[in-house]
């Protein structure tokens, strides 16, 4: 669910030796390519409640329901989208904010970051902490998850993604009011610097199991 550019569609392709494997998105322009046999490439709206792909498996789900409305009942969906035995994971951003912290341009410009896409495209990354809870009230068993944060330090993947990240969003960082152009130069400054000690957002990844019966 969510396939984006088919990472995640192709590692089973390849990896999980299975008849089929669904990549589902509302643009899949970037899975088309793939053109595999065992691969059924679905466009559409994960919000459309008349949506009826089949039952699975296995449900993956990898930072699509943090921007989407009605999440909760969104993961009602998907447990039902599982077959007897089917697994459910889902995987979404979490902030680990320093509590020590609260005014530097850094966490500023984060803290703008999350504003900025709540207000414009509705993300919201409030109750990803919650996934397990969802995953056993649906009623699925062997419920767990883990928090991966990757290391954010100078000239790494991750510092290059949010520099990335924050040069495209100026606009709508500067918007929210919490920063301005001069914060904005800080932060980035600071994510190319040897100084750079944050322990930037990570995933959380839940998972669950339908019951055999």
């Amino acid at each position: 669910m969510g396939a984006g550019t088919g990472t995640v569609a192709r590692w089973l392709l390849e990896e999980a030796g299975v008849s089929e494997v669904v990549a589902l998105d509302r643009d899949t322009g970037a899975v088309a390519h793939l053109d595999h046999p065992r691969l059924r490439v679905v466009t559409a709206d994960l919000t459309d409640e008349s949506l009826a792909p089949g039952t699975f498996d296995l449900i993956h789900a990898r930072l699509v329901l943090m921007h989407l409305p009605e999440r909760r009942r969104t993961v009602s969906r998907l447990a039902g989208w599982l077959k007897p035995g089917g697994r459910l994971l889902l995987g979404d951003a979490v902030e680990l904010p320093d509590a020590l912290d609260t005014s530097s341009a850094y966490r500023r410009t984060m803290d703008a970051m999350w504003e900025a896409l709540r207000t414009t495209i509705g993300t919201d990354i409030s109750s990803v902490p919650a996934y397990p809870h969802f995953l056993r009230e649906e009623g699925l068993a062997d419920v767990a998850a883990e928090l991966y944060c990757p290391p954010l330090v100078a000239g790494s993947p991750l510092a290059r993604f949010w520099t990335q990240t924050w040069e495209r969003m100026r606009p709508a960082l500067e918007a929210t009011g919490r920063v301005d152009a001069a914060a904005l130069d800080e932060s980035l400054a600071y994510l190319a610097s040897p100084r750079l000690a944050e322990l930037g957002p990570g995933m959380l990844m839940a998972w669950g199991q339908r019951s055999r019966r």
